[in-house]
């Protein structure tokens, strides 16, 4: 890519945001190159604290027409990137100051402020550099980038990173203080990409990088017990139902009905027998298709 700075964005965590629909915007400007929408991105980004600004403003009331100009071109760079969703919301907002719903407008861009803080996280989340970077404290890490497309229509990169994701090994996280129990899981599931984590605090920044298709999570851990981890899971939109299962010494009914009330699909007491894991992992396992 022409980009001097050697900065290029993970196309794979893009997509797995359900706010921005890169394919529409790739159906909508064919032509479209990956360095291109790399670009978009990086104008989008460093633009992103003045409309971050600007929706403050008309949140408070104290916006004028230099902001709401601002807004619409924002709202250019939005529909460029293939956000949408937002897109919708900033309409919303200028409507309805156009109306002279001033508290209405006002309410619009509070509510949006959160959407559009979420959609910059993300984007930097998916930024990264020629250098290889490492997700520290986890084993077994995903040692391919999948970023080396040069001057690849996005439409074709799409294609292309499709076809990957129907033949990769599904992705399993597996967050435990134990080494052992970490090691034992790895070694009875071969057939799929188990990661391992010690450290539950980890979670979040992990999930901005990598998506597992079934988490196994501990309860009782330091700091940070197990069911405390689902909201973290479900807070992000590609993993609003993707299957956790919970393995722990603690199995009382109380302990079962807590872990199916806030979003597990299952309960495993260990010690657990390996064919018993292997039968309900591939029970709920299921593979996501991203594009098309």
């Amino acid at each position: 890519m022409g980009n001097e700075t050697n900065v290029y964005f993970d196309l794979l965590t893009l997509l797995r945001f359900s706010s921005l629909d890169i394919v529409k915007a790739v159906r909508s400007n064919l032509s479209l190159r990956v360095e291109d929408y790399f670009n978009l991105l990086l104008q989008f980004e460093n633009d992103a604290p003045k409309a971050v600004e600007v929706l403050n403003n008309i949140a408070v009331q104290k916006a004028d027409e230099n902001d709401f100009e601002y807004l619409e071109n924002t709202k250019k760079r939005l529909i460029n990137i293939g956000c949408y969703k937002i897109v919708s919301a900033v309409d919303e907002i200028i409507d309805t100051h156009t109306d002279g719903r001033i508290d209405f407008s006002a309410d619009c861009a509070k509510n949006t402020l959160e959407s559009f803080n979420k959609l910059i996280m993300r984007i930097t989340a998916a930024k990264k550099t020629g250098k290889k970077e490492t997700i520290s404290g986890v084993t077994d890490e995903d040692d391919s980038s999948g970023n080396d497309y040069g001057e690849q229509s996005l439409k074709d990169a799409l294609i292309e990173l499709d076809k990957q994701e129907s033949t990769r090994k599904l992705r399993i996280l597996a967050v435990d203080d134990s080494p052992v129990i970490l090691k034992t899981v790895s070694s009875v599931l071969p057939d799929y990409k188990v990661y391992g984590m010690q450290k539950p605090a980890m979670l979040k920044g992990f999930l901005d990088q990598i998506a597992p298709d079934l988490f196994l999570f501990d309860y009782e851990m330091p700091e940070i017990n197990g069911f405390e981890l689902i909201p973290i899971v479900r807070s992000f939109d590609e993993h609003k139902e993707t299957p956790i299962i919970f393995l722990t010494s603690m199995g009382t009914l109380e302990h079962v009905s807590a872990a199916h009330a806030l979003g597990a699909c299952d309960f495993m007491v260990k010690p657990f027998q390996g064919d018993n894991l292997r039968e309900k992992v591939a029970k709920h396992i299921v593979r996501k298709k991203l594009i098309f």
